[in-house]
């Protein structure tokens, strides 16, 4: 039976964590597939981890793996813990946040299981789904870093940001990742484009994004960061 590995980072989501959690636990996944939930939690300064485990011992039909960093270390370091720990055939990433719909994952595993994708990107800015009206210069942020990773890679992605990206476990496995912080969209999606043959398909999702009272996390110097990165990963360091 298939497996489908679901990666969540996680910092200071103590007070919602319980919340995603219970939207993944509620997924039916197609074709009888089974969930394998990694949770890397990221040196939070909350009650994060009395969250997880409490969650966990109270849902011993879901298999949960928790992992800690001792120190902050970035939401890529925390990724590269949970994909390296993955023994699934796919790998999901999903943000602990409550603003991608874990409904979804079939929508996305679906170019993967009819045998087209290798990878699979969830774009916010295709599609009918629901999308929560926010910030306009994060919006016109996202698609300039988009533009910029699509004319170095040669692809024609929609959302090189998004969180929701699909893998075969095997293809993300053989990268070799190094960005510890919100770089790693921009990094990823520079190694993945160089996979020779690699197939990358993209679906539309839906998006309930956050303020930043409400916990969003990511800022203009993030920005920054993910356009040094585009040129990095692309030009000069493979």
């Amino acid at each position: 039976m298939p497996t489908l590995s679901i990666v969540i980072p996680a910092y200071n989501e103590g007070p919602t964590i319980h919340r995603i959690l219970d939207k993944v636990k509620a997924v039916r996944l197609v074709a009888g597939m089974q969930k394998e939930l990694i949770i890397v939690n990221d040196c939070s300064k909350d009650k994060t981890e009395e969250s997880i485990l409490a969650y966990k011992a109270a849902n011993p039909d879901l298999p949960i793996t928790y992992y800690k960093h001792e120190v902050n270390m970035g939401k890529g370091a925390a990724l590269h813990t949970g994909i390296k720990k993955a023994t699934g055939d796919y790998v999901i990433i999903q943000d602990a946040d409550l603003e991608y719909d874990p409904e979804e994952y079939n929508i996305l595993l679906k170019p993967l299981l009819d045998g087209f994708a290798d990878v699979v990107y969830g774009s916010r800015f295709i599609g009918g789904n629901p999308h929560r009206i926010l910030f306009y210069w994060h919006s016109i942020g996202n698609r300039w870093l988009t533009k910029a990773s699509n004319m170095l890679t040669n692809l024609n992605l929609t959302d090189m940001e998004t969180c929701y990206k699909v893998f075969k476990r095997e293809t993300i496995q053989a990268i070799n990742l190094k960005e510890k912080r919100f770089g790693f969209e921009p990094e990823v999606t520079a190694k993945i484009s160089r996979v020779p043959k690699v197939r990358i398909y993209e679906v539309g999702i839906s998006y309930y994004g956050r303020t930043y009272e409400e916990g969003k996390k990511i800022g203009w110097r993030d920005g920054f960061r993910a356009l040094y990165c585009i040129v990095k990963y692309n030009m000069f360091v493979k």
